[in-house]
């Protein structure tokens, strides 16, 4: 069965990379432009790995780790921070608020492939 990789970010062309590249290696991926979208999205369908955005209207990407945490279905699954934000600052917070691991953007497609079978087996 495929893994489920959702991405959250209100940029529909980091959307588009995140997708065709994941795609390009077998998993399926479901996009969200922001975090509601993003938190509807992972309640409707088990995802086995979430990507979030930092920077987005409505719900954040530390509320969303944080929403998510809260979730029985998602207390131990893998979320990464894909986003600009690189500060020692803001990746303790990520980290406080739940997240596996931090990828900067621009990010390199091989780099994502690699984290994410890493991270999903």
């Amino acid at each position: 069965m495929k893994k489920t990789i959702l991405t959250v970010d209100d940029s529909a062309s980091i959307r588009q990379m995140v997708s065709f590249t994941l795609k390009s290696v077998g998993y399926e991926v479901l996009e969200a432009a922001d975090g509601d979208a993003g938190l509807a999205q992972a309640k409707a369908k088990p995802c086995d790995l979430i990507l979030t955005d930092q920077n987005m209207p409505g719900m954040d990407g530390l509320t969303l780790i944080k929403t998510l945490r809260a979730l029985p279905e998602y207390r131990s699954k893998p979320i990464l921070m894909l986003t600009t934000e690189s500060s020692d600052n803001m990746k303790s917070l990520g980290r406080a608020a739940g997240a596996t691991g931090w990828i900067v953007k621009p990010f390199q497609p091989q780099t994502l492939i690699d984290v994410a079978r890493r991270l999903l087996g």
